[in-house]
C-alpha cells in the first residue's frame, strides 16, 4: 500500500516563504496525479496545488501567484513552494494521491483522491 510522506512544515512569519515536501513511490509519480490540500481548524479542507504526470498543473484560487507545485520523479518527490505566506495559509497540509491513473489533467476534487499522507502542520503568524 502506497504512504505518502510530508514534511517540511514549521512556523513563519507573514510574507516569509517555506517549501512542503512529500515522498511517494516512483510508480504513484509516473502513473498518478498529485494534489496539495489543506484544512484550517473549523473549516473544510481545501484543494491548493494540483500536478498530472504530464506536469500540467492546477491551483486554487487562494494559491494562484503566490505557491509554485512541481514534481522531481528521480527523488521521487512532490514539492509545494509557498511564497507571500499570509496569515489565512495557516493550516495542516496534506500530500495526496489521485485515485486514477492516465488522466489528461489533474483532478481538482478531495474525493478523487483516494492516498493521503499524515499532514504536516504550516503556520503563519502576523
Amino acid at each position: 500500500q502506497e504512504q505518502l510522506v510530508e514534511s517540511g512544515g514549521g512556523s513563519v512569519e507573514a510574507g516569509g516563504s517555506m517549501t512542503l515536501t512529500c515522498e511517494a513511490s516512483l510508480y504513484t509519480l509516473m502513473h498518478h496525479a498529485m494534489a496539495w490540500f489543506r484544512q484550517a481548524p473549523g473549516k473544510e479542507r481545501e484543494g491548493v496545488a494540483f500536478i498530472n504526470t504530464n506536469s500540467i498543473k492546477r491551483y486554487g484560487d487562494s494559491a494562484k501567484g503566490r505557491f509554485t507545485i512541481s514534481r522531481d520523479n528521480d527523488k521521487r518527490t512532490v514539492y509545494l513552494q509557498m511564497n507571500s505566506l499570509k496569515p489565512e495559509d495557516t493550516g495542516m497540509y496534506y500530500c495526496a494521491r489521485a485515485q486514477l491513473t492516465g488522466l489528461l489533467t489533474p483532478p481538482l476534487q478531495s474525493s478523487q483522491y483516494d492516498t493521503w499522507g499524515q499532514g504536516t502542520q504550516v503556520t503563519v503568524t502576523s
